[in-house]
């Protein structure tokens, strides 16, 4: 297992937004999504599309556990729909 799939697998999120994320994996379309939650060109690799997400996801973490209003949980849940699906694209 390399690094970026060992970050995945050790975030720890509230059962809620693993159950929101793993619920929103039927949907995802990796050019469709990643252009916007990236808000950037799509990343050629799921490689490179981890490296982009999980700065993103760890400041989302921050805010939520901060309880900053300018939180988004749907964005928060978007961005754990990517890296479980660029997980497991990087895994395959």
């Amino acid at each position: 297992m390399c690094k970026l799939t060992q970050d995945v697998a050790a975030l720890s999120r509230p059962d809620t937004l693993v159950k929101a994320a793993a619920a929103g994996q039927p949907t995802y379309e990796r050019r469709r999504d990643l252009r916007r939650m990236l808000r950037a060109a799509i990343p050629a690799t799921p490689r490179a599309a981890l490296e982009a997400l999980l700065p993103i996801e760890a400041a989302l973490e921050k805010r939520r556990r901060d309880g900053d209003t300018k939180y988004s949980i749907t964005r928060h849940v978007d961005i754990l729909i990517a890296l479980m699906a660029e997980g497991r694209a990087l895994r395959a």
